[in-house]
């Protein structure tokens, strides 16, 4: 089968597809986000349902008959549920051991080196909805100027702080200062900026939030592709994910539309052969955080309104995949993200039609894909499926 020029890589973030066998060692057996979302809002979707999402999604009612793309869904192998782990291990780098949490807040010795560090004393110190503690203390922290750190189920470690009282650019080098203060036992996935402005009673997030993760633990298919000298570009909060290696170009847009519309920019250019790696925020942060089941919904909807601009900038050396990072049923008891499968949705001019791909056993098979469809003599973990995708003769 020809090698392709470009791979596309689409991650709807936290877009489940029915609970892991081992989902109840996280809490989070029963959980199904396709699954519930689907059969509780009825959303939309003619264009992923071509694709296969119904197949993937196991929803008879989004089954296409003659789905145009090859389908499934993917195991986590990574110990965890969160978009580190999960985007490492779709980049073919899977995670043994999980990032550390602290459901009950972090140890004392831990938050006295921060505030050494900082200069900054803090309040909340617990596993909280980031939506809820704002409302809780933002008005101690506006009265103390202490600083909002709080954490959740995932390996996070979250600063809040109001922008009239500490501005985004000093909030993100108080995080560069969490983030070199974690490590060790301490090192978790991420350290998260999370900027809120407004009045109390009436407080909300800003779009100035910013991730800083740990350098990935090993080879990922960015640093084989970058080290080839093929391009890697990076739309919305890859780059952060990845702590910028192995990328060549980022377009660090937020919010979905913003980063659908920076995806479109970057395919109707012709300058570059590589990876575009592309994560969609907006059903994991805005809704499936929020229980929000009917905006999740629409999401999905804005994400299948939007795909037919992608696939008419697609060539017969394109090759597009749709996927997602890990759970976050929004239909669940919890705000937390929850331990899944997720789907696997494949396009190309050049490819079969309607094949199922099965169950995989690693997000890392799609790592393993983008290296063989490119033609790159680099190994990642994962099996490549590439050769599934050839059309019959």
């Amino acid at each position: 089968m020809k090698h392709m020029k470009r791979v596309i890589i689409l991650v709807m973030d936290g877009v489940g597809a029915g609970a892991m066998p081992d989902a109840y060692l996280y809490g989070d057996g029963g959980a199904n986000t396709l699954q519930h979302v689907l059969q509780s809002q009825w959303p939309e979707l003619p264009n992923l349902s071509a694709m296969g999402l119904g197949q993937a999604a196991n929803v008879r009612e989004y089954m296409d008959e003659e789905p145009i793309g090859c389908y499934g869904r993917m195991a986590e192998a990574s110990k965890g549920k969160d978009t580190t782990t999960g985007h490492w291990e779709i980049a073919g780098l899977s995670v043994a051991k999980p990032f550390p949490t602290f459901p009950h807040g972090f140890p004392p010795e831990l938050l006295d080196k921060f505030e050494e560090v900082t200069g900054f004393g803090v309040i909340g110190n617990k596993a909280a909805s980031g939506t809820e503690i704002i409302e809780e203390l933002g008005q101690e922290h506006l009265d103390t100027g202490k600083l909002i750190v709080y954490t959740s189920a995932d390996s996070v470690f979250q600063i809040a702080a109001h922008e009239d009282m500490v501005p985004p650019y000093h909030l993100w080098n108080i995080c560069r200062d969490a983030r070199e203060i974690l490590r060790g036992q301490y090192a978790v996935g991420r350290v998260i900026a999370r900027p809120f402005a407004g009045e109390p009673g009436a407080f909300y997030r800003t779009e100035n939030r910013k991730d800083f993760s740990l350098d990935p633990i090993g080879t990922t298919i960015l640093d084989v592709l970058k080290g080839e000298g093929k391009d890697v570009l990076a739309v919305g909060k890859i780059e952060d994910i990845f702590n910028f290696r192995g990328i060549t170009r980022s377009e660090h847009a937020v919010g979905n539309e913003a980063c659908i519309d920076a995806t479109i920019e970057f395919l109707k250019k012709d300058y570059w052969t590589g990876l575009l790696f592309v994560n969609l925020v907006d059903t994991d942060s805005q809704f499936g955080h929020r229980n929000d089941a009917p905006g999740f919904a629409g999401a999905l909807e804005h994400i299948d309104r939007r795909l037919p601009e992608i696939i008419r900038l697609l060539n017969e050396d394109d090759l597009l995949i749709i996927t997602a990072d890990h759970g976050c049923d929004p239909t669940y008891p919890t705000t937390d993200h929850t331990r899944e499968y997720v789907p696997l949705l494949v396009w190309g001019l050049g490819i079969a039609e309607g094949v199922s791909l099965g169950e995989r056993k690693t997000f890392a098979d799609v790592g393993a894909t983008v290296l063989e469809a490119l033609g790159s003599q680099g190994k990642v973990e994962g099996e490549s499926f590439y050769k599934k995708l050839k059309p019959e003769e």
